[in-house]
């Protein structure tokens, strides 16, 4: 019986008589794998006439929707650990040089040199708009020239430590890119203000270090973003576009403490950030110089 089985496994997957493998005859099996071929093709060429149908209706410089928050993120350099405290002590060349090491590698693109090779000089106070010319694209864009020296005391030129060792600490602000976005009317331009940050210490008890920030110094003055720098055309058709940046220098925050910092965006066509989002338009950083 049991060879009666085993000859009966073995016709099924070969049979000698009918010429069959796994019960198909050859042409059988041809005619399976045909259908299965050709559907395939099928499948394949209906995704690609469909993605080559969906890719003519993007433009390859701008984004065909733009799904962005009505308030632009801020960020810092240097941002200190990833939980945005920057802690060193001045008497201490290793706890504040790679602050100075990572603002100089930040700014090297907005070195003069690098600025006037491949940037335009602007009419300041006014969008720099470059409109297309109906389907002609007007590419790649022109930028405006933003010269690290506009930072003044926070370029690292005049001070290559950035006040770090004399533990008035410059902090660099940029907004986030936003495709298109005129930050500002009337002529009037965006600008930065920081000060202490709202901060909860027990169930219905809240603080500020207002006490301890001290005198703060702008750069460029009043810390504001120049309206030639907007509106930025993406990547690909504003290829040399370099963001305007902020330096915030503290001149006198009390040292050997943790002081709460909050720098915000104003701007009279931005609205203010929500609670739920940390990020929109302001920035919070602890800052902690210690002296001992």
């Amino acid at each position: 019986m049991a060879k009666d089985g085993d000859n009966g496994w073995k016709e099924y997957v070969w049979n000698p008589r009918t010429r069959e493998f796994l019960g198909r005859t050859a042409s059988s099996w041809g005619l399976i794998l045909l259908f299965y071929l050709v559907f395939y093709i099928f499948l394949a060429g209906m995704f690609c006439l469909t993605m080559y149908v969906m890719l003519q209706t993007l433009d390859d410089h701008k984004p065909k929707w733009q799904d962005r928050l009505s308030t632009p993120g801020m960020v810092i350099r240097p941002k200190g650990d990833e939980y945005y405290q920057i802690t060193y002590n001045t008497q201490k060349t290793e706890s504040w040089d790679m602050y100075a090491q990572t603002l100089d590698k930040f700014l090297s693109p907005y070195n003069n040199t690098a600025q006037v090779e491949k940037n335009n000089v602007c009419k300041p106070d006014e969008y720099f708009q470059q409109e297309d010319s109906g389907e002609v694209k007007n590419n790649p864009k022109r930028s405006c020239q933003f010269n690290r020296t506009i930072l003044d005391e926070c370029s690292g030129i005049t001070d290559r430590y950035y006040g770090y060792l004399d533990g008035k600490p410059c902090i660099i602000i940029k907004l986030n890119r936003v495709i298109g976005m005129l930050p500002g009317k009337d002529g009037q331009a965006p600008f930065v203000t920081c000060g202490a940050k709202r901060y909860k210490i027990g169930k219905n008890e809240w603080k500020e270090d207002t006490e301890k920030i001290g005198e703060l110094q702008y750069f460029p003055p009043n810390g504001t973003f120049n309206l030639m720098y907007y509106p930025y055309y993406g990547k690909k058709a504003q290829v040399n576009y370099s963001q305007p940046l902020v330096a915030v220098k503290f001149l006198n925050i009390t040292t050997n403490e943790d002081v709460n910092i909050e720098c915000r965006i104003n701007a009279n066509n931005i609205p203010t950030g929500s609670e739920r989002d940390k990020w929109a338009g302001r920035v919070s950083f602890k800052l902690r110089i210690n002296t001992v």
